[in-house]
């Protein structure tokens, strides 16, 4: 397996050091690169591309954010890990429905943060516990934030087994196994229901997914 490459944006230099000792018990993880601000990190993911950036929200000159905003104008592919003290669920759903790809709290377990690492490079998301619950909220006090998705869309049957299948966590080799089509097909159909529904990435299809009831 080819390394996945990880940047760390957080303003104190005692978390990224810890963060790097916990990522580098696993051989295929690679910090590539380290940042104390948004600032900082946009300049130098010019120059070293991360497969997943582990970002904090508060940081001086440019927070996480504005700097998520940023990259995700820019650079689709990579994958963003909010890893903060907030757990607030403004926090959560704007950073969500503005392009990050997971939310964890800095207190989260060395396991779960490689497992989350793992889980967005290779599904595009991970949704945890306190996820779910800022979710559940929103979907409770409905109208507390305007709606960002595009309503009455119809999918074929064979883009409502791929959306179901993408939120049971399967990767696009498992939902191609199950439904005889090649990677690559199962790439495209998710592709096409992210432009029908108008989100930014699989984490915003899984939301969409979870307050229209597809699951």
């Amino acid at each position: 397996m080819q390394k996945i490459k990880v940047a760390i944006a957080d303003d104190y230099a005692i978390f990224r050091d810890g963060l790097k000792v916990g990522l580098n018990r696993d051989k295929n993880l690679e910090v590539v690169l380290e940042a104390d601000n948004g600032e900082e990190l946009l300049q130098q993911i010019e120059l070293i591309q991360p497969d997943v950036i582990l970002m904090d929200l508060k940081m001086p000159i440019m927070d996480g954010m504005e700097a998520t905003r940023h990259i995700r104008k820019k650079y689709d592919n990579i994958k963003i890990l909010i890893v903060t003290m907030y757990d607030e669920a403004k926090f959560i759903i704007h950073l969500m429905e503005n392009g990050a790809n997971g939310y964890l709290l800095k207190n989260a377990d060395p396991k779960e943060i490689r497992k989350a690492i793992y889980s967005v490079h290779e599904d595009g998301y991970y949704f945890n516990d306190i996820v779910n619950k800022a979710l559940l909220k929103k979907l409770v006090i409905k109208g507390n934030v305007k709606p960002s998705f595009n309503q009455d869309i119809e999918f074929s049957e064979r883009e409502l087994d791929v959306l179901k299948m993408i939120c049971n966590e399967k990767t696009a080799t498992e939902i191609g196994t199950e439904l005889f089509l090649s990677p690559r097909s199962v790439e495209g159909i998710r592709q096409r229901i992210i432009e029908k529904v108008g989100v930014r990435n699989t984490a915003g299809l899984v939301m969409f997914a979870v307050k229209n009831g597809v699951i």
